[in-house]
């Protein structure tokens, strides 16, 4: 197995042409190493995870949000659609469900963090009100039903006036890494214990642990995307990034690789960061630097981790991660696998 020093991490980052087949993105069996007594709640959320794994828990397309079948992948009873098609989401809000509402003018703005270790990790934080929306790749997830849906592998005309930045999204369904909800309908079982960026139906988005805390009673759940466990908890990074091969599986099985992830501070602004050559310790430390309490890791490998970003709602984008893979306009004229979409308010648009 290769060492992973961090005087190798050019070439592990950078093995050759991107692969064209599907990268697998499985976590790597391991012995588990004891938790200090601080992180004993992560362990057991661990282990609940870890359960599901074992057990292939991950369902078909067309399930509710506790992993029972629908018929025909239909929306679940708290997501029915409406006349329009669109999936409602759960009646009224309860307060204080949103992490405070970021105040202020729709903007990304961008920093570099250079971790211990020399990883150069790319940060992008969204501030102001802006709404998310994810969206669905033309192979992964591949619902069985795409028309329920309506953001689709690319940006629409109606979202490019109010496009300020792009991110992708997580592992591969079938690496069973967590579930999928996508306007109210779930096309894989959520599952209790895993880090989920949630959006409700105003846009607004939070990350949490499933069961956990999220979602809350009433809370108006419109798209989840789940992704292992989580790498930040109460703004510390968790044990398990000490164990980066349990964060899936790398080209050329190497520690230092791509790698995206995405937190969330005190005021509710979401915060990407990626880097083409790092560890999960790496992207938690620098969440943490940048003032998250919580984060998740997102997809990983050079052919997938891609930020794109706009100085201004609708103007051109650019590719915002030195060495990047993917070209900017790559969300525009579509993808492969599912992405997130960061808008500005309509109402900003043009003032």
């Amino acid at each position: 197995m290769a060492s992973g020093r961090p005087g190798e991490r050019t070439a592990s980052a950078r093995p050759g042409p991107a692969r064209s087949g599907p990268v697998k993105d499985a976590p790597r069996p391991a012995k588990r190493a004891a938790i200090p007594a601080s992180g004993r709640w992560l362990g057991a959320v661990l282990a609940l995870a870890g359960l599901c794994l074992a057990a292939a828990c991950g369902t078909s397309p067309g399930t509710t949000r506790d992993g029972q079948p629908t018929a025909d992948g239909q929306p679940t009873a708290d997501g029915q659609p409406t006349a329009d098609g669109r999936a409602a989401g759960r009646a009224g809000t309860a307060a204080g469900a949103t992490a405070g509402q970021p105040s202020g003018p729709p903007a990304v703005r961008l920093s570099r963090v250079q971790t211990a270790d020399g990883s150069l990790v790319t940060v992008a934080t969204f501030s102001g009100p802006v709404q998310y929306v994810l969206h669905d790749g033309s192979q992964d997830p591949r619902p069985p039903h795409p028309v329920l849906l309506h953001a689709g592998p690319a940006i629409a005309t109606a979202e490019r006036s109010r496009l300020l930045a792009a991110f992708n999204g997580g592992f591969l369904m079938r690496s069973r890494a967590g579930g999928y909800e996508q306007e109210g309908h779930v096309f894989r079982g959520l599952r209790h214990g895993l880090a989920s960026l949630v959006i409700d139906r105003s846009g607004h988005a939070r990350i949490g642990v499933w069961g956990a805390g999220v979602p809350v009673p009433g809370e108006s759940v419109y798209s989840v995307r789940q992704n292992l466990w989580p790498l930040v908890m109460d703004g510390k990074r968790t044990p398990e990034t000490d164990k980066w091969w349990r964060w899936g599986g790398t080209v050329g099985h190497v520690e230092y690789v791509a790698r995206s992830a995405l937190g969330q501070n005190a005021a509710g602004e979401l915060i990407y960061a990626a880097s083409m050559s790092t560890t999960p310790a790496d992207l938690a430390d620098a969440l943490v630097r940048s003032g998250a309490l919580v984060g998740m890791q997102l997809d990983i490998n050079p052919e997938w981790v891609q930020l794109d970003t706009a100085a201004a709602p609708g103007t051109a984008l650019t590719a915002a991660i030195p060495r990047q893979v993917r070209p900017a306009t790559q969300y525009l004229t579509g993808w492969t696998r599912d992405f997130i979409a960061v808008l500005a308010p309509a109402r900003t648009v043009g003032r």
